[in-house]
């Protein structure tokens, strides 16, 4: 697009934002082919659309809009509520390109209560409001299974899809079924159970689904207690049956007071690129609604945005009535008669409270699901985490982590462990003898083996860590900073992992001089750099025990020219120490090994 055709293009845009109504409403960008690419709702048309033609527009991916608008086109409403309607469902409707992604296309399933002469409750995907009643749908089909089997179990109806009628219940043109064999069928429809009973069961079952179980229990008791008094004592038994069963189902699902009732509650979650909206929904204390929704960002777009659009979405999806919505701060919509409630503690804010964690766990949960079928996602995020906490030049691909390991000096070794992508690279390992180090000092030791290490990677040209982890705190950073900077002259990235007085590690520190980084220690990058670090420990000791278990096992026969093993183990067996091999004669040493070894041994010691 040329200069000229790109100012013509804004003249035509600007002529069109002048003239829009000082209304609420919603607007659409086209682009040049005509095309939805971005759906908004406004207060005031005039004034939003009119915003984003302003030179100060400072927003990247709001310019790159603005360069693909090539017409515009409004819809005015009477109240802002409309407009977040309306905004709703052409975005669903043209799924525009710049518009936020609603990741969700699942159809969650209903209960329906048929409008049959005797009703039948069953879950379905399919709404037809002509067969009958429905509520729902339920995002978690756990519950919903729990509301059904407690159904039964209390009220019994009928599962079969014959078409009972009066008429046929009156000549007997039915026969019972399995179920009603089996006490999972009252028979209605040969006149086992009367047509009052069983809409009566139904009545009560189309409150447990619209959430008031406190209205049925007291109805349940009022029954019993009537039935007690009439001397009825089997039928007082059986609605004594019902009212446990539903009074433990109650206890099960209460989490506030009962006193709130029929409420929303929302919470949102997000980062750089998604969004994550909890909603849930309370009636009689009780929660019978919890969802989650998410959002792929495409414009920046703010969290009050995003909430604005969830709300609507989410209430519209599930039929949401509710005249109070709670949420973590106020956001600038108004919906007709609905209140708005930010709670500061009470039962409420912990409503609010359970939203926020079911939707960070939500988040956590599709992170982990996405790691699991990319598990390199997982390592990178790990690798730029530990890049931007230490702000390391470049990716820590490579990292290497060294420990020393003796007992008063004796046997002293070293082990350098190295992770990869933030996993064990095994073949890469290494051992050290120390060899310039008699007595115990640690620092000297770590001196000698990082100088050994990293020569000799500069002789065989071999790729040079990313960062090196001291096992230890300031002091063994600075030795390792010595060596590499001061005798090798290398920038590698040191750090340090310290311990505290119960020698749990406890803190992260880099630079010099070392200081500390925050990390949460139930992070996982912190369990990362911890496991690092008992790698590290691990190999170490592994190294250093086979080493003292080598010299414990070393015989002084060992030492004698021209015994091999075989000779050596056959003296041991026959005489069970070294002090009775010295002081064995000629004869008996050549009873057990020969003559000829015999002689070599018997002149040995002597």
């Amino acid at each position: 697009m040329t200069r000229e055709e790109n100012e013509k293009r804004l003249a035509y845009l600007k002529g069109i934002v002048s003239r829009l109504p000082d209304k609420p409403g919603s607007y659409q960008f086209y682009d040049e082919t005509k095309t939805i690419i971005y759906v908004g709702k406004a207060k005031n048309l005039k004034a939003r659309v009119s915003s984003y033609f302003h030179t100060e527009v400072d927003r990247f991916k709001t310019k790159v809009l603005v360069s693909k608008i090539f017409d515009i086109s409004y819809t005015v409403v009477n109240t802002e509520e409309d407009a977040l309607l309306l905004e709703n469902s052409l975005i669903k409707k043209y799924n525009p390109r710049y518009n936020v992604l609603l990741k969700d296309g699942k159809t969650y399933p209903s209960i329906c209560v048929t409008n049959e002469f005797f009703p039948r409750i069953f879950k379905t995907r399919t709404i037809n409001k002509k067969w009958g009643t429905y509520y729902g749908p339920y995002a978690h089909v756990g519950a919903m299974y729990d509301i059904l089997n407690l159904i039964k179990e209390l009220y019994h109806p009928r599962t079969c899809r014959q078409p009972v009628t009066k008429e046929g219940v009156e000549t007997g043109k039915y026969r019972v079924c399995l179920d009603y064999h089996i006490k999972k069928c009252m028979g209605p429809c040969v006149g086992k159970q009367g047509y009052e009973d069983y809409q009566k069961n139904i009545a009560q079952a189309r409150e447990i689904l619209k959430g008031n179980t406190r209205q049925v229990l007291k109805d349940l008791k009022e029954e019993m207690l009537q039935l007690s008094e009439e001397l009825r004592f089997e039928e007082a038994e059986e609605v004594k049956r019902k009212y446990l069963a539903l009074d433990g189902f109650v206890s099960k699902s209460e989490v506030v007071s009962h006193t709130i009732n029929n409420v929303d509650v929302f919470s949102i979650t997000s980062d750089e690129k998604m969004a994550f909206i909890n909603y849930l929904h309370v009636s009689n204390g009780s929660i019978n609604q919890s969802f989650t929704i998410e959002y792929k960002k495409k414009l920046n777009e703010t969290d009050e945005e995003l909430l604005q659009l969830g709300i609507v979405e989410l209430r519209e999806r599930f039929k949401s009535d509710s005249k109070e919505i709670i949420l973590e701060k106020e956001v600038d919509i108004e919906l007709e008669g609905v209140k708005f409630t930010i709670p500061k503690m009470g039962d409420k804010k912990t409503l609010l409270d359970l939203s926020i964690m079911n939707g960070k766990q939500y988040k956590i949960d599709r992170l982990k699901q996405a790691e699991k079928l990319n598990p390199e996602q997982r390592q990178t995020r790990l690798m730029k985490e530990l890049q931007d906490k230490l702000h390391l030049p470049k990716l820590p691909y490579q990292i290497e982590c060294f420990d020393n390991s003796n007992i008063s000096g004796t046997d002293a070794v070293a082990s350098c462990v190295v992770f990869k992508a933030m996993k064990p690279s095994k073949k890469d390992y290494k051992h050290f003898n120390i060899k310039t180090v008699v007595s115990p000092d640690d620092y000297a030791s770590m001196k000698e083996v990082v100088g050994r290490r990293y020569r000799r990677m500069l002789d065989e040209e071999q790729p040079l860590p990313d960062l090196i982890i001291a096992d230890g705190g300031k002091g063994q950073m600075e030795i390792i900073r010595q060596v590499i900077q001061d005798e090798l002259n290398l920038d590698i990235p040191i750090a340090g992992l310290a311990k505290d007085d119960r020698h749990r590690t406890n803190e992260l520190l880099y630079g010099f001089p070392p200081i500390h980084i925050a990390l949460k220690v139930d992070s996982e990058l912190f369990h990362i750099l911890t496991q690092i670090q008992d790698e590290v420990h691990r190999f170490a000791i592994e190294f250093h025990r086979n080493k003292r278990s080598k010299r414990a096992l070393h015989s002084e026969l060992d030492d004698i020219k021209g015994i091999g093993p075989k000779t050596r183990d056959g003296l041991l067996n026959g005489l069970k120490s070294v002090k009775k091999i010295r002081e064995a004669d000629l004869e008996t040493l050549s009873a057990l090994i020969g003559p000829s070894k015999a002689q070599i041994v018997y002149d040995y010691f002597h």
